[in-house]
């Protein structure tokens, strides 16, 4: 490859770039409108558990694992404001219990164990996937239910399965697009409003 056929590939590439955030900021600005009242609603369920003494149970699968890895950190530790820690649980850590429920059941039941285990009414499960069809989300989902806590789904493509099974009192936040990746950049923001709404409903952060 000749220097000027590089030149050309990096320009190439910087356009491809550029594509991707004027695509990623198009998706966010048009979910706005979309998505403010169901995060707005998340966060009066999220905060009226915390408020009561529950915790926030969070789960899902690749990406999604990290993001509710991600939103547990900010709760437990802080987001930004000083303020005490908030009670949340990430699902997706514990490599001995998730592999242990796997090899001895099945990885439909990663999370529904620990819901089991761990969850009780009045608390709030926050189960993220990109297609709303998750299996062991919606085996979580289902267990959550039964034990009388409350449910944030967040979604995209349409909310899949999970969209049906969810009652009036849960909170389903469903991303207006068909492509993981930009679904997954929607959802960290969402993460980030349902973390500075809380803030700002328990602590009066500005």
């Amino acid at each position: 490859m000749g220097k000027a056929d590089g030149s050309v590939l990096q320009a190439d590439l910087a356009a491809r770039v550029a594509g991707h955030f004027s695509a990623s900021a198009d998706l966010k600005s048009a979910s706005a409108a979309v998505l403010a009242g169901p995060i707005a609603k998340a966060i009066g369920l999220m905060t009226e558990c915390l408020r009561s003494g529950g915790k926030i149970l969070a789960c899902g699968n690749g990406g999604s694992a990290a993001d509710a890895q991600h939103f547990a950190a900010e709760l437990l530790n802080r987001f930004e404001v000083e303020r005490p820690p908030l009670a949340a649980v990430a699902l997706t850590t514990d490599t001995s219990t998730l592999t242990s429920i796997a090899n001895d059941y099945s990885y439909d039941q990663v999370f529904e164990k620990q819901v089991q285990a761990l969850g009780r009414a009045g608390d709030v499960l926050l189960g993220i996937s990109t297609s709303g069809n998750s299996a062991n989300v919606m085996a979580a989902m289902r267990v959550a239910q039964k034990s009388g806590m409350g449910i944030v789904a967040l979604t995209g493509r349409g909310g899949g399965k999970m969209q049906a099974m969810l009652s009036t009192n849960d909170v389903h936040i469903c991303v207006p697009h068909t492509v993981t990746a930009r679904i997954q950049e929607v959802h960290l923001l969402a993460l980030h409003c349902l973390c500075d709404g809380i803030d700002a409903v328990l602590f009066g952060a500005k």
